[in-house]
């Protein structure tokens, strides 16, 4: 199916201000100078440490910290080179990607479940792979991307950090991650995996969140795809979900939206009545209240619309086109030999049907509405051979009768055509007449104007 893409309203720039804001209040940097520093720094390094964290413009302190690090690669206090490198991930990330994920890397492999660089390394992976049309390519990125999700869901929160600082962080970052394993789940068709990520995901951020343009709407709109993808599908989750979705998209957006929303509801429905207290219900509500789904019944199966029928139609010659063609493709055998042998060797006339086909002696038309729709034959007429001409007033008439009929029965026309009825294929349905004739419009007759007579004199 195609994807639908609502406006993000997480930018690059927005996620790096929350991590660095995050990563202020939880680095412990080192106090160089002060009488309680866990180290000292040689006055070289103390320098060119002070002037990098020193700089205002991201660019320039990325690149002064890229110094210091080359520099100093074995600095005189360990313990300040995760914060340093977390630092140098925050200033890349307002500007390059690539770079930012390198430090992310780097952070990583001096603290495998530092927080800050988990979050980066999924947000940019996953945008990365969402930018990729290879789908293997695509595949992979995802993967990667929610390997990381998986391993910032499950990471301890830093002895020095305090518990607010913490929970702040993880309400940036768990977002991100759950949205990200879900994508990655959804993308190879593993709907269980998506559908429980995405619904942690709802649960987890403030209500206001899912009723706001961004990307937590956008993912409620991947959990009604989730749903609709599984096996058999979820046809009122999906509804649910996508209804939501277009009550809180913006009015510009609504129409991507409401179509999946409509055709789950009446695939499962029938029609859309109740669609609009349906809908009214995922609009207040996270979740399907209690007894939502209930009060929508399924359509009627197959089995129920031709049980109908037999039971109100007795005489089952008089059935339409569409009724008679749906019980000899649905129905058992003997409904489908019942409604069959009701017209069997009888002729019937169809007037303004549509025809798909001709030739000097077969004609293919369309007569259920369903056939007229998509213009395909479900009836095959095979004409009757002409009469025998004895005089050449007979041959001259017959000839002229021919080329009447194959002018009417051009591609596209619409003629009155009738036959007997001989036999039938059901899938695809295909009637097939025999003795069939083209009924020509009558020639309009001439009409006579009285002769006016003169009044005498």
């Amino acid at each position: 199916m195609k994807k639908f893409v609502l406006a993000s309203l997480l930018a690059s720039v927005a996620i790096a201000s929350a991590l660095l804001s995050a990563s202020a209040s939880a680095q412990q940097p080192v106090n160089l100078g002060a009488p309680a520093a866990p180290c000292a720094l040689p006055d070289a390094e103390y320098t060119a440490y002070t002037n990098a964290m020193g700089q205002a413009d991201a660019k320039a302190k990325a690149a002064a910290i890229e110094a210091y690090l080359t520099a100093f690669p074995q600095s005189a206090c360990p313990t300040s080179r995760p914060d340093t490198l977390v630092t140098l991930m925050g200033a890349y990330s307002t500007f390059d990607p690539v770079k930012t994920v390198d430090a992310a890397d780097r952070v990583l492999q001096l603290n495998p479940t530092e927080m800050h660089a988990l979050i980066l390394e999924v947000y940019f992976r996953k945008q990365n792979a969402d930018a990729l049309t290879d789908p293997a390519a695509k595949q992979a990125g995802l993967d990667a991307a929610a390997g990381f999700a998986q391993r910032g869901l499950v990471a301890p929160k830093p002895a020095a950090m305090a518990d607010a600082d913490f929970k702040t962080l993880q309400s940036t970052g768990f977002p991100v991650f759950y949205s990200t394993i879900g994508e990655d789940a959804l993308n190879k068709k593993d709907t269980a995996t998506a559908i429980d990520t995405y619904k942690k995901e709802l649960a987890y951020v403030p209500l206001a969140q899912t009723q706001t343009p961004g990307p937590v709407l956008q993912d409620t709109f991947e959990l009604a795809f989730a749903y609709y993808q599984s096996t058999p599908p979820d046809l009122l989750d999906c509804a649910f979900y996508a209804s939501r979705v277009v009550t809180y998209a913006p009015d510009a957006l609504k129409s991507q939206y409401a179509p999946t929303a409509t055709y789950c509801y009446k695939t499962f429905h029938g029609d859309t009545t109740g669609y609009d207290t349906f809908s009214a219900a995922a609009a207040a509500n996270l979740n399907p209240p209690d007894g939502l789904f209930a009060s929508v019944k399924p359509k009627p199966t197959p089995a129920d619309i031709i049980n109908g029928v037999f039971a109100t139609t007795p005489d089952l010659a008089v059935l339409a086109p569409d009724d008679r063609e749906f019980i000899l493709q649905n129905g058992t055998p003997d409904q489908a030999a019942k409604a069959w042998d009701s017209v069997k060797g009888k002729s019937a006339q169809f007037p303004d049907v549509l025809v798909i086909a001709s030739t000097p002696t077969q004609i293919q038309v369309a007569i259920s509405g369903g056939a007229v729709q998509s213009k395909t034959a479900d009836f095959t007429f095979n004409l009757a051979p002409p009469e025998d001409t004895k005089t050449a007033a007979q041959a001259a008439a017959a000839k002229k009768k021919a080329d009447a009929i194959a002018a009417a029965v051009a591609v596209g026309n619409k003629i009155t055509i009738s036959g007997t009825y001989d036999s039938f294929t059901p899938n695809p349905i295909m009637i097939t007449m025999s003795d069939g004739e083209v009924i020509l419009p009558e020639a309009p007759k001439p009409v006579h104007k009285p002769v006016a007579h003169k009044k005498a004199q």
